[in-house]
């Protein structure tokens, strides 16, 4: 990983819900710095430091990282930032790569189909922040301040329990919370709290990778929707405002409705389905939480994979209370059509679950489908 005499550092971020985010502007305030030039890893994009491109995973095998790696060195990086799924800690995707620190953003309801209990699911998190400490080995004379940066969101599920498990190992445990916060984020773009805790974690990283608080200040501002994260979408035939979001767990949903729900003046309409061959245990709870927060809710599909549709959104009003009235259409196109068509000014239409995503994965062939060009596209006479 050298460079001359230089050494590219490498950032991880884990958690369930946030990693995409906070990586990127983990890497934006990096790059503030006019010596500095951060890639990133993410379940979205890969920036080398000259091109961006996908790899279709979170965290890609452990020869795509090497090659990527190697790429970002000849393009000048310093830094490298990427998400670490819990997947890849349990298979061991990085390889021998050394995090000079890390961040855990939350755990929630997700991948059960793997890891099968939370407990399991935690422990395969916790195990990331052993990997951070195994970049360091402490000597008698070292301060806690000296060990490798692990940044704890408090804000998100598990938050103290992950800040307590870390507490025991060799690393440098800082709490990060917006309750605490030390900058100014009116002028954030980002909407919710949520978000807002996604900026403190990368800038308490940021931080300890030598980021001067004033360049990280200067650059909140500018740190600006992207990649299907309430990323809002604008057509004229449509009356309401209309966003398309990542959100496809639980805590998700939760986080990003109750967001929206504070600057939508009339109805909140949420459209979203689950993806097959998944974690099926967190489809009731989506289905609750989105009766709950939204006022129009329209079950439709998102990635039924191997399953079949109806199936899935079987699992899903499971979870809606009796007498809370859902819309079912299990035609994706369809219940977008729905919601567009008859949502009024003042309303706000959420399109959740793929965000990013240009395809829908229906027995083994990927159709191209993209949730904002849909929304983009879309005519009365339609």
């Amino acid at each position: 990983m050298e460079r001359g005499e230089r050494v590219m550092r490498f950032w991880g971020i884990t958690g369930t819900n946030g990693k995409t985010t906070t990586a990127w502007i983990f890497a934006e305030f990096v790059n503030s710095v006019p010596s500095r030039l951060c890639g990133y890893i993410t379940t979205v994009e890969v920036f080398d430091g000259k091109r961006r491109f996908s790899t279709g995973y979170t965290t890609p095998p452990y020869a795509q990282i090497k090659e990527i790696v190697s790429q970002m060195e000849a393009n000048g990086c310093t830094d490298c930032v990427m998400e670490v799924s819990s997947h890849a800690i349990h298979q061991h995707r990085t390889g021998d790569i050394v995090f000079s620190g890390g961040v855990f953003t939350n755990l929630s309801e997700d991948h059960l189909d793997y890891h099968k209990t939370m407990e399991e699911y935690f422990d395969v998190k916790l195990s990331f922040a052993r990997m951070v400490a195994s970049s360091c080995t402490p000597t008698a004379d070292m301060g806690r301040g000296d060990l490798p940066p692990f940044v704890v969101c408090l804000d998100g599920g598990y938050g103290r329990e992950m800040f307590n498990a870390a507490g025991n190992l060799p690393v440098n445990v800082i709490a990060s919370s917006v309750a605490s916060s030390t900058y100014d984020l009116s002028a954030l773009p980002l909407v919710g709290e949520y978000n807002k805790a996604n900026v403190l974690a990368a800038a308490a990283l940021a931080e300890k990778a030598s980021v001067p608080r004033e360049n990280i200040q200067k650059t909140i501002p500018s740190l600006y929707p992207r990649w299907g994260r309430l990323e809002k979408v604008s057509n004229k035939f449509v009356l309401a405002d209309v966003y398309v979001d990542f959100a496809h767990t639980p805590d998700g949903l939760e986080k990003m409705l109750s967001a929206v729900r504070g600057f939508t003046r009339n109805n909140l309409w949420v459209v979203f389905g689950a993806g097959g061959d998944r974690d099926k245990t967190k489809r009731p709870l989506m289905g609750e939480v989105c009766s709950r927060l939204a006022d129009k809710v329209i079950v439709t599909s998102d990635n039924p994979r191997s399953e079949e549709p109806l199936a899935i959104i079987e699992d899903i009003l499971a979870g809606v209370p009796s007498g809370a009235k859902c819309i079912v259409q299990a035609d994706r196109l369809k219940a977008i059509y729905f919601a567009l068509e008859n949502a009024k000014e003042g309303d706000v239409v959420i399109i959740a679950g793929k965000g990013h995503e240009k395809y829908q994965d229906i027995k083994g062939v990927k159709h191209p489908f993209d949730d904002a060009l849909v929304v983009s596209e879309f005519t009365k006479e339609k």
